[in-house]
């Protein structure tokens, strides 16, 4: 971790290791920014953790939901989201959105269109119609593949994910992680940081203690303490595809919480949910995503040693998580490799390494095939 300090990887991260419910090791490194006066980071820092938002935040949320009997994986979108009714999208699965296999396309800047002077909501009333807006641009789009036929990582699929769980729940999706997810867990440093005083609470505690991202021409200032991905910004901060901030300690409980229920013990999520949701899905032709989660498929961030049974996920800003459930290691970065600027991409080469050495060190590798 020095050492990738040390080459410019990011200017700082932590490092978080657990295996079989043991104490967690945790190593912190560098600084929260690229200035020198800057304080060091520790084991409390918080991050933004960008598409980790996706599988913490927002498949954990469904998962209640399913468990629930809100939902269904098969159910359309349209079911959930009625004006979606008539557009290319409608027929698409919940199932579908989760494994990047609907045909919609990875990203848009829609932000350029909702705020293009970066004027960003700061109320319940903005950011509600700002959710509309957003899903009318989605419902405009064009399928780029045919549904199944191939998965492509989207993040427009994950907005809508967002919005079907704050039509289900009736809660913002922002409150309704909180209260279902990340209370039920005690996964006490993590949470959506809105833009506006309406449900920011956190924010004066976790002061002081967010890493900074990257310099906004769009905002223009450097970000701190708001979200990095500006379709999420244009939304008020709160998205189902990224949004959440975080501590690698909050990360770890909602980790816990899965690994838990995978092994049937006592957890707020179903186990057999839970390994429906963790194994690779084989109906989409070159495909490793799980439901939400993405599983190890060489080349992989995750390394040369995490099973085939494994899962994780990362973020653009410099998170990731790898889940190993028959080892039970979990293996947390989070960094601010976009610090001062995204064109940095050592973080490319550092993970794969650094979850090589993790699991040599922790998991004793043994040998046996990914």
């Amino acid at each position: 971790m020095d050492h990738a300090v040390a080459t410019g990887v990011f200017p700082g991260g932590v490092l978080a290791i657990r295996r079989g419910g043991e104490p967690v090791l945790f190593i912190p490194a560098g600084r929260l920014s690229s200035e020198p006066t800057s304080a060091a980071v520790e084991a409390t820092t918080v991050y933004d953790l960008a598409s980790l938002t996706k599988p913490l935040a927002t498949v954990t949320s469904l998962v209640l939901l399913v468990q629930n009997g809100r939902c269904r994986l098969d159910d359309p979108i349209v079911s959930v989201l009625p004006e979606l009714e008539g557009a290319v999208i409608e027929t698409a699965t919940l199932r579908q959105l989760l494994t990047h296999s609907s045909g919609l396309p990875g990203w848009r800047g829609f932000y350029e269109q909702l705020s293009p002077n970066a004027v960003l909501p700061s109320s319940a009333e903005e950011c509600a119609r700002m959710n509309a807006q957003m899903l009318r641009l989605i419902r405009r789009e064009t399928l780029i593949y045919q549904k199944d036929e191939r998965s492509l990582y989207s993040d427009l699929g994950f907005i809508l994910l967002g919005l079907a769980i704050e039509r289900l729940s009736g809660q913002r999706l922002d409150q309704f992680v909180q209260r279902h997810v990340v209370q039920l867990m005690e996964g006490s440093l993590l949470g959506y940081l809105p833009t506006g005083k309406d449900g920011s609470d956190q924010a004066p505690l976790w002061n002081g203690r967010i890493a900074p991202t990257e310099w906004d021409s769009w905002r223009n200032r450097m970000l701190c303490g708001e979200v990095h991905d500006e379709n999420a910004a244009a939304l008020g901060g709160v998205a189902g595809h990224a949004g959440l901030f975080g501590t690698a300690e909050g990360v770890l409980a909602i980790t816990g919480g899965w690994l838990a229920a995978y092994h049937h013990r006592p957890s707020a999520l179903s186990p057999d949910i839970v390994r429906e949701f963790v194994q690779r899905q084989n109906t989409i032709p070159g495909s490793s995503w799980a439901l939400g989660w993405d599983t190890p498929s060489p080349p992989s961030s995750s390394g040369q040693y995490f099973p085939r049974q494994a899962f994780g996920h990362l973020g653009y800003t410099g998170t990731s998580v790898w889940i190993d459930p028959v080892k039970e290691l979990e293996v947390v970065l989070l960094s601010n490799r976009v610090h001062p600027t995204r064109k940095n991409e050592g973080i490319r080469a550092f993970r794969p390494f650094i979850h090589d050495l993790a699991y040599q060190e922790c998991a004793g590798y043994e040998g046996w095939s990914v």
